[in-house]
């Protein structure tokens, strides 16, 4: 039998890698994992979810300091932007939680091995200046921001989301090209510290995959917050002028091209897999047309041995999918059964208010049978009323002859909170008589859940 360096070697350390290495060892196995960056985390940690959700936290203080919601309340203030500060609290936030992981491989005896990595065959990688073997390798390598063809980043005029997390002023104007999730939080930030913010997006409506509902409502929410939007709008070019760009856009149907002057200028149209310099065809991979490495139900490749995980295989690219599915696979290595029901992965948009959904979108719902649907705005919820957050609404789906809930759609101030109750309950295989006759706890936002599974069987209490 080959002996080998280690038992599990898994390459990358964002969510999906760090939790999977870490299950790994818990289950008695040695395992190491190669990450390039100086620090563990990956994009979500250094440059995504964290810092971003940081930055939205404190505009969401500054905003309601500076445009009159504390003031409605009887606090009267007048705020002075520190962006420095701001920054700081991000960096400090990012530090302490990359810290932690750090700490935490030591205690499970995780070994970083520093550098990037690089298949030489399928059981033996090059990390660095070091080659190691193993028995088991997972890939969990994560993505990286999609460039627009003729679009230049150089993280000063012209930024991608990492560029637009650390910009040293409020810019007079944002473009944003991309109306999906990146995008519109972005944009929040830079709206709420005073930027005039412009959001352009290629499809007639922005958050693509979302509930058609939550589309409309949270289009309009944002333009009443002060964001421009230019929907079913092509950005056919970027160019560059001292410390000023001028963004090209016409019709995506055809028609004539303007010319939008921005002092920054956001690429947020997606993500892509990071593949690139892993040599996979050394260990006998290849990737599909998306750049993505396929997989089994058990995250296994086509090749023994190799395994891949989270935003480098076909699915959703969130952080909790990547960390679900790191558990499940040191399980199925470990010799165990994990398993993620891929069909019951929340997203949620950390604007304000929040958008949240898990399942299935009315539209996709419909397309599989007949449906009923509940529906409970925030306004009629108390909690929400006295926190002046009327703002959005509870939409629960459920088959129309079995009742089973098939999706759940939340936009109010604390729904990526709130989805996780839906998809819980839809783990179980809830229907929405469950979830209207559980007890909620009396004046929370919860209540609207209810509300809105009394909805689909019409009785609802307080609308």
């Amino acid at each position: 039998m080959a002996e080998y360096d280690f038992d599990v070697l898994v390459i990358g350390a964002g969510p999906g890698g760090y939790v999977a290495a870490i299950r790994a060892a818990q289950l008695g196995l040695r395992v190491a994992c190669a990450e390039a960056r100086e620090t563990l985390g990956g994009t979500c940690l250094n440059v995504g979810c964290i810092p971003s959700k940081a930055m939205l936290h404190a505009s969401e203080y500054y905003d309601a300091a500076a445009n009159g919601a504390m003031a409605k309340m009887g606090i009267k203030v007048t705020p002075e932007l520190d962006l420095e500060a701001m920054h700081a609290q991000r960096l400090d936030a990012v530090k302490g939680l990359t810290g932690g992981i750090e700490f935490l491989f030591k205690k499970n005896k995780v070994e970083w091995l520093k550098g990037r990595a690089s298949f030489v065959d399928a059981t033996t990688v090059q990390v660095g200046e070091r080659t190691v073997t193993a028995k088991d390798i997972v890939i969990a390598t994560g993505s990286s921001v999609t460039p627009l063809p003729g679009v230049e980043v150089d993280q000063k005029v012209v930024v991608d989301s990492t560029g637009a997390l650390e910009l040293p002023r409020v810019p007079g104007h944002l473009v944003v090209i991309g109306g999906g999730v990146i995008g519109l939080e972005m944009g929040s930030i830079w709206r709420r510290l005073g930027a005039k913010v412009t959001v352009i997006e290629y499809l007639d409506q922005i958050l693509p995959g979302f509930d058609g509902d939550v589309r409309k409502e949270s289009l309009k929410l944002f333009k009443k917050q002060g964001i421009e939007f230019r929907t079913g709008t092509k950005v056919t070019g970027v160019t560059v002028s001292g410390n000023k760009a001028s963004v090209t856009v016409e019709p995506a149907k055809g028609g004539e091209a303007e010319t939008i002057e921005a002092d920054n200028v956001l690429v947020a149209i997606g993500r892509r897999p990071n593949t690139d310099g892993l040599n996979l065809e050394a260990a006998g991979l290849t990737v599909n047309q998306r750049g993505q490495i396929e997989i089994d139900h058990d995250f296994a490749t086509k090749v023994d041995g190799i395994w891949a995980i989270g935003d480098v295989v076909p699915g959703p690219m969130l952080a909790h999918k990547a960390e679900d599915e790191g558990i499940a696979v040191a399980e199925n290595i470990a010799g165990h059964t994990g398993i993620v029901n891929h069909d019951l992965i929340p997203s949620v948009v950390y604007t304000l208010p929040e958008i949240a959904g898990v399942g299935l979108t009315e539209e996709a719902a419909k397309e599989k049978g007949a449906v009923k649907v509940g529906k409970f705005p925030m306004a009629g919820n108390s909690r929400a009323k006295t926190n002046h957050e009327p703002d959005g609404f509870v939409k629960i789906i459920s088959d129309a002859e079995s009742d089973r809930v098939l999706g759940v759609w939340i936009i109010t101030s604390v729904a990526g909170t709130m989805i996780a109750q839906a998809t819980q309950a839809m783990e179980f295989g809830a229907t929405s008589e469950d979830i209207a006759y559980t007890c909620h706890a009396h004046p929370t936002h919860s209540e609207a859940l209810k509300e809105a599974a009394m909805g689909v069987r019409g009785k609802p209490i307080h609308i």
